[in-house]
């Protein structure tokens, strides 16, 4: 198959620093019009990835995101959110960037470049066969997930990807590739536009879904959600006065002596 990096392609749009303001939204807000068409090709793909996912953590594995750049952040931010969501161990989905912590808010240089730095990344969390891993990488030829995906695979650790140009380096590693083609950026080559919001969609699907299947949702109720502020206390109050009929003041006193929405729910006896 031949490989074109489509992202990285001229758009249609040019001199855009003579457009207006007016002008400049409106093409960038029809150009991510076409973001949730191209992750609906891809639904096949990553229904597959959810399935693995859920099934290496009925083995009690865990979810390995790894990325540099723009996907390596997605992927903290998406592994970041399911303690606080579903109640799940801080460990259980894990993000790693390339050039560690530091790069989140500042671009660590040439580290998107080791292809042999991100197993050792995973071997400091004891990476094994339960586990799974997600290259994210919107060109589909960072090394520093290549790399990753290629000692996984060594290692009889199943791999998945996330990428937005079809048959790159990235999705002929991984054994379970999620491309999501969006074409040419409006500015030429700045894959956080339309390929950051493809990558943050598949990772929503991707988490959200697993969460579901595991048990994590309650109807469409997060059920064990961490409460970590007066928002979400609120929220869980009245989650169990939906459930149960009863008032404020005793869902209340339900979840401060049971800790969850789904144990309150569970222990309540009329």
């Amino acid at each position: 198959m031949t490989f074109t990096k489509t992202t990285e392609q001229s758009s249609k749009y040019e001199h855009l620093e003579k457009m207006s303001v007016q002008d400049l939204l409106s093409n960038i807000n029809n150009e991510d019009k076409s973001v949730p068409l191209a992750v609906e090709k891809a639904l096949p793909q990553i229904a597959t990835v959810v399935s693995k996912v859920v099934a290496q953590m009925k083995k009690g594995g865990r979810l390995f995101y790894i990325g540099a750049g723009t996907s390596g952040r997605l992927g903290i931010v998406d592994a970041s959110e399911c303690p606080p969501t579903f109640g799940v161990p801080f460990d259980l989905v894990i993000g790693i960037i390339a050039g560690g912590d530091t790069a989140i808010r500042k671009a660590v240089e040439f580290a998107e470049d080791d292809a042999e730095q991100a197993w050792k990344d995973l071997s400091e969390w004891g990476i094994n066969q339960n586990d799974i891993v997600v290259g994210i990488a919107a060109s589909g030829t960072t090394p520093y997930v290549i790399g990753g995906l290629q000692q996984c695979n060594e290692n009889n650790i199943p791999t998945a990807c996330i990428t937005c140009n079809e048959g790159s380096p990235l999705s002929q590693t991984a054994q379970f590739p999620i491309e999501v083609v969006v074409g040419p950026e409006f500015v030429t080559g700045s894959s956080r536009m339309k390929a950051g919001t493809a990558q943050k969609l598949v990772l929503n699907m991707i988490s959200t879904a697993s969460m579901i299947q595991l048990g994590k949702v309650k109807g469409n109720k997060m059920v064990d959600m961490q409460l970590s502020n007066v928002k979400l206390i609120d929220r869980g109050v009245k989650m169990i006065m939906s459930e149960i009929n009863v008032s404020y003041e005793e869902a209340k006193e339900l979840l401060e002596k049971y800790g969850n929405v789904r144990n309150a729910i569970e222990n309540y006896t009329s």
